[in-house]
């Protein structure tokens, strides 16, 4: 019998062993999980804390016994240790410290991405306990709703403004305290344009929350009951907590002692069909680097939707499967109080640095027909290649109720065929008064892209 062994127990390494026993279901599955949470919601972390998700048992996708009984054998809080690549063992720990070797024909490394620390002084010293958090384990979660319970918490301040930062001012918003959230680039949600990012500020701030952005925090301290944080520029606040959501970086340390080679970002290289150099050795999910649709050379994208798909070839071709990982674009979206925000594949800087000639677009139109009521406007724009009218990358801002996240799921669509920018206008999309136009926003945004336009309204 075939034995297959996945270090984690998140996405990927849960798609990967399902996958493995749709396939093979001979095949003897085992999952080392450092943890006693197999297969929950990280990206459902922020409204559980929020309380709209109020019981956080429902951040599993499935159950324990639901994996057992679809073939899956459970090592929780167990921690893999080391990995002989040559003698296809995997040196393990329990709870309790006790060691156990375990063979394997082949192996899945799905051990995903561990929060950057940034250099700021007292993050060494100061934890959870003090009200400094990290936001990336159910363990986090635990220990942050622990503290909005029992306090003190009434001022929140958030390191970071990227999509868990965001996601959280509204969280913590939501719970009634006072937020500031501080970011050290010049902008809010850095992974849009400043023209959408600008509108989200707005929107931060019409909800009470206090923006800080081009400041770096240099230092976190306790001042009596609470905390003081310092910045650049003279930046000083006193708060009841502080969470620093400052990114990911992949956890790659298990593999990379055994030798498995480093890729893109520090992450583990992987081919198509997501094999490490290692044999018999894949790798999946956040700890790997992933292939960009767009794009000649790998890229890192810390991503759920990436990490289920990677997960999923993994685990097919471990079992003697040829599936091949199709790439990512980045697909995207986040909501920030009554905004969503979306973007898929390249913007604009992006595409001339990858050696593409590209035009952006700005476009503003209804969500829907304006003679039916409630139509809200929702921002468009669109990159293009002006050599050969390729489209390259959407992105969008709208209410929550304008459909962004479908909408943008169609540009992406377009862009995983290869779509030109025209080409978008020939898609035979959904049309009735209450929810759309005869040419939807994102077609009449194509169109605007492909026709004349006025120069200020591109982005050279």
């Amino acid at each position: 019998m075939t034995r297959l062994l996945i270090v984690g127990g998140s996405d990927a390494g849960i798609s990967a062993g399902l996958r493995a026993r749709e396939m093979a279901p001979d095949v003897e599955t085992t999952l080392i999980v450092a943890d006693a949470y197999p297969n929950f919601s990280i990206c459902g972390i922020p409204y559980h804390i929020s309380g709209e998700v109020s019981d956080w048992h429902s951040l599993a996708h499935r159950s324990q016994g639901d994996l057992e009984a679809a073939g899956l054998e459970l090592l929780l809080e167990h921690t893999a240790r080391r990995i002989d690549a040559t003698a296809r063992i995997v040196t393990i720990t329990d709870r309790r410290g006790a060691e156990l070797a375990l063979a394997y024909d082949t192996l899945i490394v799905a051990t995903g991405a561990v929060p950057v620390r940034p250099a700021i002084a007292g993050m060494g010293t100061l934890g959870p306990a003090d009200g400094v958090h990290l936001l990336h384990t159910m363990d986090d979660t635990f220990a942050l709703t622990d503290r909005l319970t029992n306090g003190p918490a009434e001022r929140a301040l958030i390191v970071g403004a990227g999509y868990i930062g965001m996601e959280m001012v509204e969280a913590l918003t939501v719970r009634g305290l006072s937020v500031t959230v501080v970011e050290v680039l010049p902008q809010v949600l850095p992974t849009v344009d400043p023209e959408l990012a600008t509108l989200v500020q707005a929107e931060l701030i019409a909800k009470g929350v206090e923006v800080v952005t081009s400041t770096a925090v240099t230092e976190i301290r306790q001042a009596g009951r609470g905390l003081h944080v310092s910045g650049s520029a003279g930046f000083g606040r006193s708060v009841d907590l502080v969470l620093v959501a400052v990114g990911v970086r992949p956890d790659t340390a298990l593999a990379s002692a055994a030798g498995a080679t480093i890729g893109v970002r520090g992450a583990l290289a992987v081919d198509s069909g997501m094999r490490t150099n290692l044999p018999g050795v894949f790798a999946a999910g956040d700890c790997a680097h992933t292939h960009h649709r767009l794009l000649p050379e790998p890229t890192y994208l810390p991503l759920g939707t990436t990490a289920h798909k990677q997960g999923r070839v993994a685990g097919e071709n471990a079992v003697g499967g040829e599936r091949t990982f199709a790439g990512s674009l980045g697909t995207q979206v986040v909501k920030i109080f009554d905004l969503a925000v979306a973007r898929t594949g390249l913007r604009h800087q992006e595409a001339a640095k990858a050696g593409f000639a590209p035009r952006t677009v700005t476009v503003v139109a209804d969500d829907h027909k304006g003679y039916y009521p409630g139509a809200q406007p929702v921002r468009v724009r669109i990159t293009g290649d002006t050599r050969t009218g390729q489209l390259l990358g959407v992105q969008m801002l709208g209410a929550i109720t304008t459909g962004v996240a479908k909408r943008i799921d169609t540009a992406a669509a377009a862009l995983f065929h290869h779509m030109s920018v025209e080409e978008v206008s020939d898609l035979d999309l959904a049309y009735t008064p209450p929810l759309g136009s005869p040419w939807d926003i994102l077609q009449a945004s194509t169109q605007a892209w492909a026709g004349p336009s006025p120069r200020d309204r591109w982005d050279q």
